[in-house]
C-alpha cells in the first residue's frame, strides 16, 4: 500500500511498524516472525472493524481510491485475448473509453469501459476517465459491431462523470450520451455492465443500462458527485458526507432500490488491497451473469430490459 485513506490511519501505523520491523531485521539475525504476525492479526481486527461500518462518504473515498483496479487490469484478468478497438468514425478516438474484442476460452465477448490511468501520466492521457462525445460514440459503434456478430457485450464502468468541457459541449456531449442509453435499450445482443468504482451521472448511465447491473461492495452510483449535491444544496462542497448519506449511493442501498442487480464481495479492506481476489469475483459474477443471458432472443431482452426500467422508481 502506498496510499491510506483517513480512516485507515491506525491501520497505516501497523504496517508501517512491520515494514520498520522487516528492515531492522534484514540480514536475519533477528526473528520476528511472531512479531509480524500479532501486527497481522491486529490489521485484521481493524480493517473488520473499520470496513465494517464504512459511511456512504468514506465508501465514496474507497470507490475512488488510486489504487484499486482498472479497466486495463480486469480485461488482463478475465481474458485470453484483447483486441482494442479505436476511433468513432467520426471526429477521434476517445482514451477515457476503452474497447475491443475479447476472448475467454471459446466464449467471445465485446468488452467496453472507463480507464482512468494509474499514475499522472496515464491519467492525464485518459482524462482521468472522463469520456468525451467520441468516446461514447465509439461505444455505440462497437456495440453495434457485437450486434450484427452476435457477441454480448460486457461494460466496466469507473468514471466520475462526463467530461464537461467546452470542446466536449461543442461536439454534442449531451447527444452522444443519450444515444449511447438508447443503444444500451435496444441491442439485441445480452448486455452485463458491472460498476467497479465510481458511477457517476450520465457518464456511466450510458454504458450501464444493461441486461444485469453488477456492483462492487464498496462503489457508489450516483447522479452527481456527493460534493456537487452538497454545493447545490448547501452552497458548500463541505457538506458531502451528509449528501452521500441522503443520496442513497452505496451497492447495498442500490440493490435494495432495485437499481443494480446483484452486490459484487470485495477482498477485506476493500479491492485496492488485492486485486487478484477482486477480479476474480468480478469475473465470476460476470460470467455467470452472461450464462443466464445466454440464448436469450433480442425481442425478449429488449422487452425485459424495457420492463426493468420502466419499474424503477415505481412505488
Amino acid at each position: 500500500m502506498t496510499s491510506y485513506l483517513e480512516f485507515e490511519k491506525p491501520i497505516a501505523e501497523l504496517e508501517t511498524r512491520i515494514a520498520a520491523l522487516r528492515d531492522s531485521a534484514s540480514d536475519g539475525e533477528i526473528d520476528i516472525d511472531a512479531e509480524v504476525a500479532k501486527l497481522h492479526d491486529k490489521i485484521d481486527r481493524q480493517l473488520r472493524a473499520v470496513y465494517g461500518k464504512l459511511t456512504p462518504w468514506q465508501k465514496t473515498m474507497v470507490a475512488r481510491h488510486p489504487e484499486r483496479p482498472h479497466f486495463k487490469h480486469y480485461v488482463a484478468g478475465l481474458f485470453d485475448e484483447f483486441v482494442p478497438l479505436a476511433g468513432d468514425r467520426a471526429f477521434a478516438d476517445d482514451q477515457a473509453i476503452q474497447g475491443g474484442f475479447a476472448r475467454k476460452g471459446d466464449m467471445r465477448v465485446m468488452v467496453i469501459g472507463h480507464e482512468k490511468g494509474d499514475d499522472t501520466q496515464s491519467r492525464l492521457k485518459h482524462n482521468f476517465g472522463m469520456g468525451k462525445p467520441e468516446g461514447y460514440r465509439k461505444a455505440i459503434r462497437l456495440m453495434a459491431l457485437a450486434e450484427r456478430f452476435g457477441l454480448p457485450v460486457v461494460t466496466l464502468i469507473d468514471t466520475a462523470g462526463a467530461f464537461p468541457g467546452i470542446q466536449a459541449e461543442e461536439r454534442g456531449q449531451a447527444e452522444a450520451i443519450a444515444r449511447s442509453t438508447e443503444h444500451c435499450l435496444r441491442l439485441g445482443v445480452p448486455l452485463v455492465a458491472a460498476i467497479l468504482g465510481e458511477g457517476g451521472s450520465g457518464g456511466a448511465v450510458a454504458l450501464s443500462a444493461a441486461d444485469r447491473v453488477l456492483m462492487m461492495e464498496h462503489a457508489v452510483y450516483s447522479v452527481i458527485s456527493p460534493e456537487g449535491c452538497a454545493s447545490i444544496l448547501w452552497r458548500t462542497a463541505d457538506k458531502a458526507d451528509e449528501a452521500a448519506a441522503a443520496m442513497r449511493i452505496t451497492a447495498a442501498d442500490l440493490k435494495e432500490l432495485g437499481v443494480v442487480d446483484e452486490v459484487i464481495d470485495e477482498p477485506l479492506g476493500g479491492a485496492h488491497r488485492d486485486h487478484g481476489e477482486t477480479i476474480e469475483n468480478i469475473g465470476k459474477a460476470l460470467f455467470g451473469a452472461l450464462d443466464m443471458l445466454d440464448g436469450t432472443r433480442p425481442f425478449d431482452l429488449r422487452e425485459r430490459r424495457q420492463e426493468k426500467y420502466l419499474r424503477m422508481g415505481m412505488v
